[in-house]
C-alpha cells in the first residue's frame, strides 16, 4: 500500500475528513473531530526510530495496547507511535512489507476504536 492508497482508504471511512493541524506536510484524519490517524513522509530523523521511517510515507493508527505490542513483534515495519502514546498508538512504514489487507485491517481497527469511544448518538450516526 502506498500513500495514494492509504489517503484513499482512510477519506473512504464514514464522515472522515483530512486536515492540516501540523502544517502541510503532516495529514491528519478525524471522524466527528476525532483523530484515528495522521499520514507523513519519513524524514529519517525522527527521535527513537532508528531511522525506519526514512523516505517512506507513515501512518500513526490508535490501537488495543495488547495488539499494538503483537503487531510490532510480527511486523518490523511497526514501531511505537512516533509523537504518540506507545501504548495505544502504533506507526506503520509504508515500505511495502506489510500486505495491503493487514494495514487496511489496522485502519479499520483505529476508525472502530475511536467510533467507540464516541456518545452513542454519534455512533449511531456512523454505523
Amino acid at each position: 500500500m502506498d500513500n495514494t492508497q492509504a489517503k484513499s482508504y482512510l477519506l473512504n471511512k464514514v464522515e472522515a475528513i483530512e486536515y492540516f493541524p501540523f502544517g502541510s506536510d503532516v495529514s491528519v484524519f478525524k471522524v466527528k473531530h476525532k483523530m484515528f490517524a495522521t499520514l507523513a513522509l519519513g524524514k529519517g530523523n525522527e527521535k527513537g526510530t532508528n531511522g525506519k521511517m526514512a523516505g517512506y510515507y507513515c501512518i500513526n493508527l490508535k490501537c488495543e495496547p495488547i495488539e499494538a505490542i503483537m503487531l510490532r513483534d510480527i511486523f518490523s515495519a511497526v514501531i511505537p507511535g512516533y509523537h504518540m502514546n506507545k501504548a495505544q498508538w502504533n506507526t506503520v512504514v509504508l515500505d511495502g512489507s506489510i500486505p495491503q489487507g493487514e494495514i487496511e485491517r489496522m485502519i479499520d481497527n483505529s476508525y472502530k476504536l475511536v467510533v467507540s469511544k464516541m456518545a452513542k448518538k454519534d455512533q449511531a450516526s456512523l454505523l
